[in-house]
């Protein structure tokens, strides 16, 4: 495992961003959180400024995250987990911002010319596979890793979207409108899930333990958690650029391959079969022997990647609604 490098963190925006010559509102198009964004100039470089509080993000309040787990990323040094061949763009952080301290601000060098861009073209085959290539490289370089600085529990991760999650946001008012929609969601998967899958997903969504219990007597490793395209891209020199290290923490290197196959699912441009072969044998490649538990832990995850996106595979076809409930009853045998 990689020598960790803690990193400094300032005490305000104003020190992060010292000498910046220009400073605009930016809008991401992926981002659907609630956080803010602004285009800054220093140096002559353009850079990314994310603002993270547990005020203003959905997520981080649905998995307790008063850190930010993004700052703590940065200043235990844990980007240095991630393989020379992947790019975090992160320069610098500021911690102690906004209501009780709570916040930070997150400053990346601008890569956005470089992500996968927005929309519902099909992406390259070689960049998928490289993509997925990249992602094994990073579980393998911290195999066997073990949280001991407060990320993302094992437990709290399969909750996402959960109940008691939905619930807090709506008696928010639902400030932003994603677990509005998750409640709908939900309301069409019991609609149109067949009564095991129902019954199923709907014990696990209420109790998580029996899954991550299951998920324990398999192997570990560091998570980014947010293997989505609209954090990824690939930079001029090859490398994998991976954004947004919110969701961090120990877990099942399937779990991001199920989250991978779940929110890029319109754009592979491959079978999930394939894309699965493809991500077994990147582990294989970079040391990791799959054989021991593989059967296990990839059914296990992509039950659990149901768990927490039934509500977005029932706004979808029947085809890739189906798919996720048959992969759903086959991990409920390893339970």
């Amino acid at each position: 495992m990689a020598v960790l490098r803690p990193r400094p963190v300032v005490d305000s925006v104003d020190e992060l961003l010292a000498g910046a010559t220009d400073r605009q509102p930016f809008l991401s198009s992926d981002s659907k959180s609630g956080n803010s964004f602004e285009r800054v100039v220093i140096g002559g470089d353009a850079h990314i400024v994310k603002y993270v509080h547990v005020d203003h993000d959905f997520t981080i309040r649905g998995l307790g995250d008063l850190g930010p787990r993004a700052l703590t990323v940065w200043a235990t040094g844990l980007v240095d987990l991630a393989p020379a061949f992947i790019d975090h763009a992160i320069v610098g952080a500021a911690g102690g911002i906004g209501r009780n301290g709570w916040g930070a601000a997150i400053l990346m060098r601008d890569v956005d010319r470089f992500l996968v861009a927005p929309g519902d073209d099909v992406l390259d085959l070689a960049q998928h596979r490289s993509l997925l290539d990249h992602c094994a490289a990073l579980a393998a370089s911290a195999w066997d890793f073990r949280d001991t600085v407060g990320l993302v529990p094992y437990e709290l991760r399969y909750q996402f979207f959960g109940p008691g999650m939905i619930e807090a946001e709506e008696q928010l008012g639902f400030p932003t409108a994603v677990p509005r929609i998750a409640q709908e969601g939900w309301e069409r998967f019991q609609a149109r899930a067949p009564a095991e899958v129902r019954s199923l997903i709907g014990a696990l969504r209420r109790d998580v333990d029996p899954l991550v219990a299951a998920l324990r007597t398999t192997p570990s490793t560091f998570l980014h958690g947010d293997w989505k395209l609209g954090n990824l891209g690939t930079g001029p020199d090859g490398r994998t650029i991976l954004l947004d290290w919110s969701y961090p923490g120990e877990g099942p290197v399937c779990h991001e391959l199920g989250w991978y196959l779940a929110l890029n699912s319109a754009r592979l441009p491959e079978s999930k079969e394939s894309t699965i072969l493809a991500f077994r044998s990147s582990l294989e490649h970079h040391g990791i022997a799959t054989s021991p538990w593989w059967p296990r832990q990839s059914t296990l995850c992509l039950l659990g990647t149901f768990v927490q996106f039934g509500w977005e595979k029932a706004f979808g076809d029947e085809g890739e609604f189906n798919w996720w409930c048959y992969r759903a009853l086959e991990g409920a045998a390893h339970l």
